[in-house]
């Protein structure tokens, strides 16, 4: 044997354990590609049902929100009109009803004069 049919040898030999660390590594990879798929699917599995599920909960909060804000509305609505109403029963009752306070402060004054007249007062 020669030199050249010694390294044509040991290229064969490199080349073939080459090759079988190759497809070890290629059955590993694919291995862990299929697991990989596995997990992807799971959690497609899982994650589509709680997508769904947070849109009908965001549709239900819209819903709601749409409510609350009509009454909302309704309320201040409401407040506006107790509002003018109470600022219209001020302007037209406050004037009348303190003048009917004077008076009948004036008239129980008088009354307790006519009944109980206070002695004269002493001057110094």
């Amino acid at each position: 044997m020669s030199a050249a049919d010694v390294v044509v040898l040991v290229a064969a030999v490199v080349a073939c354990v080459a090759a079988i660390v190759s497809l070890a590594a290629a059955a590993i990879f694919v291995g862990q590609v299929r697991r990989f798929e596995r997990g992807v699917e799971e959690l497609r599995a899982e994650a589509v049902p709680l997508v769904s599920e947070a849109r009908q909960a965001v549709d239900h909060a819209t819903s709601e929100m749409a409510r609350v804000e009509a009454v909302l509305e309704g309320t201040e609505s409401v407040t506006a009109t107790v509002d003018s109403a109470s600022r219209l029963a001020q302007r037209a009752f406050a004037n009348p009803v303190v003048k009917v306070l004077a008076f009948r402060a004036g008239t129980a004054s008088g009354l307790r004069q006519l009944r109980d007249p206070a002695p004269p007062r002493k001057t110094r």
